[in-house]
């Protein structure tokens, strides 16, 4: 599934955001209807977009009714970073077929988003350089 990351200013504000907002071992999203993929999201990712780009993703730990009437997304409150892939905005979230899905980026492989401002990123990428 791919969603945009509202409100976060870089990739680094992500990363804080879902440590923050972590309790027992999870980050919860609220959604009004479940997935009707559901059964093959188990095991998957949220990939996250910001500024018109996949730039991580966060596995999916299992949905459930939150007892409102709408249901959460459980996620590992982690980012994993994953290579930089172009990604139109979107409202709620969308399915992200396999084959499309941007390969993690290693340990030691870095893109430099964590490193430059907000500013300059959204500079760089309304340009096409990133």
């Amino acid at each position: 599934m791919t969603k945009i990351a509202f409100g976060a200013e870089s990739p680094k504000h992500l990363r804080e955001r879902l440590a923050a907002y972590a309790q027992d071992g999870e980050v919860r999203l609220t959604t009004r209807y479940l997935p009707k993929r559901v059964d093959e999201m188990a095991g998957g990712s949220l990939f996250w977009i910001h500024t018109h780009t996949i730039i991580g993703r966060s596995p999916i730990l299992g949905f459930m009714e939150n007892g409102a009437g709408r249901h959460w997304i459980r996620l590992q409150p982690r980012l994993i970073a994953v290579r930089s892939t172009p990604k139109r905005a979107h409202q709620g979230w969308r399915y992200l077929e396999e084959a499309n899905t941007p390969p993690d980026l290693d340990s030691v492989e870095t893109d430099g988003r964590d490193e430059m401002s907000p500013k300059m990123l959204g500079e760089l990428m309304k340009m096409g350089l990133v």
